[in-house]
């Protein structure tokens, strides 16, 4: 029958071979190839997953209609070919296949450089598919991945081209990989080492039967037109298969799969969506399988939500290498119990991210991130599990991790992935006060260059995260002096928009830098598009420069700041000195209220916590100078103590210069206030700091309450009135001993 449409499927393997015999070609009036380098990479992730990629539609091709249609071979195809089949639907798919198997020279569309795509073995065998793919570009030191097999096995990273040679390769290179880990664990001077080279060799020969396995018995389903169809018959078929198709997602997927068990997914997520509907997003639904799995599983990626089914077995391997079969969710009740723990869980952290003393996304405009949602819904729900006297303790951590998070932009891209490792790395954090995540030492190592004045976009995370401290803040409107309703906020420019545009300032003018929350009166009817060295004169004239000062300081708009825009003309560069001196103290916002903790303290005790800290760090200079910077000098206890301490820093961050700690500047920083104490009080140091602290007794005294009062902020959060005063003593005793 001449329109006859054949059902098919073809190996991977099979498949493989067509495209190196450039069987496949490609119509032109389809698109060109646009995938991303991540968007292969995840193919890969998923075929070697064994998770169903969607089917192809092929014509039957002859040469009048290669012609006729400009068919052209694959991108980065570069042999002559055999053309056997057009490609109608799928090419996307295939090609990104040709570019990860074939690795054409050539680079992917957009970019300059070619990628290679791998599987890092060693995560592969560990189960650990989320991370277990990669790419990297090519280049001088890269192109060693696909010429030097030593390379390849020290890194342990599978070139995925070595599928694409055919015959023994695959075997012959598992074999080589197995050798040469084998020899490296008879040479391992180390136990650890030679554990690691052991895994690996023994890694070598499952590895390649697994892809094997893959190659052989992977299929890829197909649909084939006979080529005595009509050209117009197919570019219809072809035009309908691109304007009406509908991409399911994980949860239409699972609520088609769990109808039969009585669970209507989509019934039980109408009734849940009202509650969370203060993050508008499509993707709600998935994020309530999110939770559940991550709360189950740790894990949250498509594969992992599959095993939510009730009585669904799931493999786990073991240690040893061999699996077994475990079941997550026993049946219905238990199911429906586990989502109600999700949406329990999101509601309450949409309730704390939109609260104003909590994270200040006031509005759902200003959420830094949706997809970071599910990940805190599930870490904060770690926080109830802790005993009572370490919830506290908990709640700090979960409110650094969260805030690292969002400036460093973590939830931008491979969300679950991310997801899964803080969730357990909090977890293990909230258990054990050392085992703090690499990330709270990287926000607070790297805050200071984040680039505000290119935040131009209203929505973006670290724009939000912004207005989110502002608000946080308790920014009060310039007019009225009180906090904004937050169902009435504008984001304010401060210099106008159109004076931008009149001095050409380019898109800063838009920069959250120049941005601030007002009620919607003032910056409309009152302000409207003035100048503020229009409104601001009159502003002080009426209330003194005190009162509206301490206004704009509210919104981190700083005395110098101030004097900037009070200036007549004002001109692009005092805009630049602005933007600038802004800049400057929004990052000393950042320091003092995210990363030094001191967001929920209140004004008295925020101000108390940075005099001790000022405090501290001069008696730290006090006593570099008396003991030359020699670190010899420090009593060998405390030096002691403190190089353990840079040695575990210095492991977690590669960026850290151990030069500086050959100095005693660097070594203090590793000091506490009693340390510090310890260190001027010593038997073998004191006659140096004698003339400036008279006597041991009064010092100890006042350290003593300097420390209580230290303690009760940092960890009580609060603080007794008697602690307060002797507090509050020894900060004026200190510095009029300081200062003299």
């Amino acid at each position: 029958m001449k329109d006859a449409q054949k059902p098919d499927h073809v190996s991977l393997n099979t498949l493989i071979g067509r495209m190196r015999e450039g069987r496949f070609v490609i119509p032109d009036f389809q698109r060109e190839f646009e995938w991303a380098p991540w968007d292969i990479r995840d193919l890969m992730r998923s075929i070697f997953s064994d998770y169903y990629i969607g089917s192809l539609l092929l014509w039957k091709a002859k040469d009048q209609n290669i012609k006729l249609l400009a068919c052209e071979g694959l991108y980065g195809y570069a042999g002559g070919g055999s053309p056997e089949y057009i490609v109608l639907d799928g090419q996307q798919r295939l090609t990104a296949m040709h570019y990860a198997f074939l690795a054409p020279d050539m680079p992917l569309p957009n970019r300059k450089k070619p990628a290679i795509y791998y599987i890092q073995i060693d995560k592969f065998m560990a189960g650990e598919t989320d991370d277990a793919f990669g790419y990297e570009w090519m280049s001088q030191k890269s192109s060693a991945l696909l010429s030097t097999p030593e390379f390849q096995f020290e890194r342990n990273i599978f070139p995925l081209s070595v599928i694409s040679e055919g015959g023994y390769e695959l075997f012959e290179w598992a074999e080589a990989y197995g050798k040469y880990w084998q020899r490296r664990a008879d040479d391992a001077t180390d136990e650890q080492g030679r554990q690691v080279a052991l895994q690996n060799a023994y890694n070598a020969k499952p590895f390649g039967k697994d892809i094997n396995d893959t190659l052989t018995n992977y299929q890829i389903s197909h649909v084939e037109l006979d080529k005595e169809i009509g050209v117009e018959k197919v570019c219809d078929i072809f035009t309908q298969i691109n304007s009406k198709g509908i991409q399911l997602d994980a949860f239409d997927l699972l609520n088609a799969l769990m109808k039969p068990k009585d669970i209507q997914l989509k019934h039980m997520y109408r009734e849940a969506r009202d509650r969370l509907g203060f993050v508008e997003t499509p993707k709600m639904n998935v994020y309530i399988l999110q939770v559940m799995s991550i709360l189950r599983q740790s894990y949250c990626s498509p594969k992992y939500l599959y095993f939510l089914q009730p009585g669904v077995e799931k493999p786990v391997r073991l240690p040893d290498g061999t699996r077994k079969q475990d079941i997550l969710v026993a049946d219905t009740s238990e199911f429906v119990a586990l989502w109600n723990q999700a949406v329990d869980a999101l509601e309450r952290v949409i309730a704390l991210l939109r609260h104003p003393q909590e994270y200040g996304a006031v509005g759902q405009a200003y959420i830094p991130y949706a997809s970071i949602v599910p990940a805190f819904a599930a870490i904060n729900t770690l926080v109830g599990l802790q005993p009572a006297k370490r919830q506290l303790s908990a709640r700090r951590k979960v409110r650094l991790w969260y805030w690292a998070s969002v400036f460093l932009s973590r939830y931008s891209s491979s969300v679950e992935s991310t997801a899964a490792r803080d969730f357990s790395a909090m977890r293990e954090w909230m258990a054990n006060a050392d085992a703090k995540p690499d990330l709270i030492d990287e926000f607070a190592l790297s805050y200071r260059s984040i680039d505000m004045r290119s935040e131009v976009k209203r929505g973006s995370s670290i724009y939000s995260a912004i207005f989110n401290l502002f608000v946080l803040a308790g920014a009060r409107d310039w007019m009225s002096g009180d906090v904004p309703p937050y169902g009435d906020l504008d984001d304010h420019h401060i210099v106008p928009a159109w004076w931008g545009r009149e001095n050409k300032v380019g898109p800063a003018i838009n920069s959250i830098l120049n941005r601030s929350p007002l009620t919607s009166d003032t910056n409309r009817n009152v302000i409207h598009e003035k100048l503020p060295n229009e409104y601001l004169p009159d502003l002080i004239d009426e209330n003194g420069e005190a009162a509206v000062l301490a206004i704009l300081e509210s919104h981190f708009i700083s005395k110098t700041a101030l004097d900037i825009l009070l200036r007549d003309p004002f001109t692009p560069e005092d805009y630049e000195d602005f933007i600038a001196e802004r800049h400057r103290t929004l990052l000393d916002g950042i320091e003092n209220l995210l990363i030094k903790e001191r967001l929920d303290l209140p004004p008295n005790l925020r101000a108390l916590d940075a005099s001790i800290e000022q405090i501290e760090l001069a008696l730290r200079r006090v006593i570099v100078e008396a003991i030359e910077n020699d670190p010899s000098l420090l009593p060998s206890h405390l030096l002691g103590n403190a190089q353990e301490r840079i040695q575990r820093a210095l492991r977690k961050n590669a960026a850290l210069s151990a030069d500086r700690f050959d100095w005693a500047e660097g070594v203090l920083e590793h000091f506490d206030l009693r340390e510090v104490q310890d260190t001027i009080l010593s038997k073998a140091l004191w006659e140096r700091f004698a003339d400036r602290f008279k006597t041991k007794e009064a010092l100890s005294q006042k350290f003593s309450q300097l420390a209580d009062l230290r303690n009760s902020i940092r960890h009580s959060r609060t603080v007794d009135e008697v602690t307060l005063k002797e507090g509050e003593a020894s900060v004026l005793w200190f510095r009029k001993v300081l200062a003299a």
